[in-house]
């Protein structure tokens, strides 16, 4: 069993910064593609940034250059720095992962249960 769970989400002015995090917990063999997701209301969840591992991230044109996402193999744990925020970026917030359970299992992919962030004045 594997389980992502997400922190970090909340209420921040415009402007402002917020960091996500997001913790894979479970049997685990390795993890290829971390990412996040975002889906606001009326909308479909769209791809906000991906890490591979040891590879280069990729970024929404929404985001570069506001937003940077990192990983931490060591923990499991993949990370999103919002800066700059912006109300358009109210949404909820996915973690993704790509990952083997086993080496002898296909790759799957998981998701996380969801984080609110709220860009409001």
């Amino acid at each position: 069993q594997v389980k992502l769970m997400e922190s970090g989400g909340g209420l921040v002015q415009p402007g402002g910064s917020l960091t996500l995090s997001c913790a894979a917990s479970g049997s685990i063999f390795s993890m290829y593609v971390l990412g996040w997701y975002r889906q606001a209301p009326g909308n479909e969840r769209v791809l906000v940034a991906a890490i591979p591992r040891g590879g280069t991230a990729n970024y929404a044109d929404s985001v570069k250059g506001r937003f940077t996402i990192s990983r931490d193999d060591a923990k499991d744990t993949v990370y999103l720095q919002m800066n700059s925020l912006k109300p358009e970026d109210t949404a909820v917030y996915y973690c993704n992962a790509r990952l083997q359970r086993r080496p002898y299992l296909p790759e799957g992919i998981y998701w996380g249960q969801g984080t609110q962030v709220t860009v409001s004045s």
